[in-house]
């Protein structure tokens, strides 16, 4: 695969990473970047994730056979009416938003040829200079076409995630978003409750000293953008509220096991957890 210029709208962590690896990979003869800062033009180019950075929608835009949506999900409308009038026909339009549904109901109007995707990567790390080529190594990349897709345009989104590295799956938006409120969403707010409620400063300044590597290590997605978390939290929150009460039937479950001093259920538990954990990430 070969584009003639890819644009990236936003080029932070995914925005860069996206950039260095079509560049180290050499699958478009450009990359340019539309960004928010004077400074991040110097910082986006000096690091070589684009080619080119402009402040300038229009500018950015020019000429692209692909364009990338890297932002928050929030202002991807807006920034999506802005630039429709200056999309070079032919040009495909996809995203990386952890949420489907209501950015594919939104975005895919405004556009000839919008097919919604979603590399599952990413870290706690943000902006570009924490970017690197393989962060999509191996990734699930969920593609979500609609009836309105057109299928070699689906086709072409697919093979972009599969030239960086990723595997690219397909569903519909509504399922994703279904699947990922529980497997991305859920423990994102999981962590920071973890954060919040241990690390609450009312509580005695010695808890701090005790959060050893366990704790570290089940919080460390705590430290992504709260930005980009609310409005995922937000844009799906009615599949985040199911799986939120689910959640806490379970817990309620384990409360009601320890009042009743269950052993076996307590014991249980923990080899259930262990069972299916395992049988995913198989220990090495």
């Amino acid at each position: 695969m070969h584009w003639q210029k890819v644009t990236l709208v936003g080029v932070g962590l995914l925005g860069a990473s996206l950039g260095l690896a079509l560049k180290q990979r050499k699958l478009a003869k450009r990359v340019e970047g539309l960004v928010r800062r004077e400074a991040s033009i110097k910082e986006c180019e000096s690091l070589g994730v684009v080619d080119a950075a402009h402040l300038d929608l229009s500018k950015a835009i020019a000429g692209a056979d692909l364009i990338v949506f890297c932002t928050p999900v929030a202002p991807m409308r807006l920034l999506a009416e802005q630039m429709r009038t200056h999309v070079t026909p032919g040009a495909i339009v996809t995203d990386v938003g952890s949420v489907k549904a209501s950015v594919v109901k939104e975005l895919e109007p405004l556009f000839a040829d919008f097919v919604g995707s979603h590399p599952m990567a990413g870290s706690e790390k943000t902006g570009p200079a924490a970017a690197t080529a393989t962060l999509f190594q191996n990734a699930t990349c969920i593609v979500t076409p609609t009836t309105r897709s057109n299928a070699k345009s689906v086709g072409r989104v697919e093979e972009l995630w599969r030239s960086v590295g990723g595997i690219s799956r397909t569903l519909s938006p509504e399922l994703h978003d279904e699947l990922v409120s529980r497997s991305s969403h859920l423990p994102h707010i999981i962590a920071a409750e973890l954060v919040n409620y241990v690390l609450d400063p009312k509580r005695s300044a010695d808890e701090g000293m005790l959060c050893a590597s366990g704790f570290r290590d089940t919080t460390r997605i705590a430290s992504g953008s709260p930005e980009m978390w609310r409005d995922i939290a937000f844009s799906n929150r009615e599949n985040l509220l199911r799986a939120l009460a689910g959640f806490v039937n379970g817990l309620e479950d384990f409360r009601a096991a320890l009042e009743k001093g269950d052993l076996h259920a307590i014991e249980e538990f923990f080899v259930k957890a262990k069972k299916r954990r395992d049988a995913r990430f198989p220990p090495e």
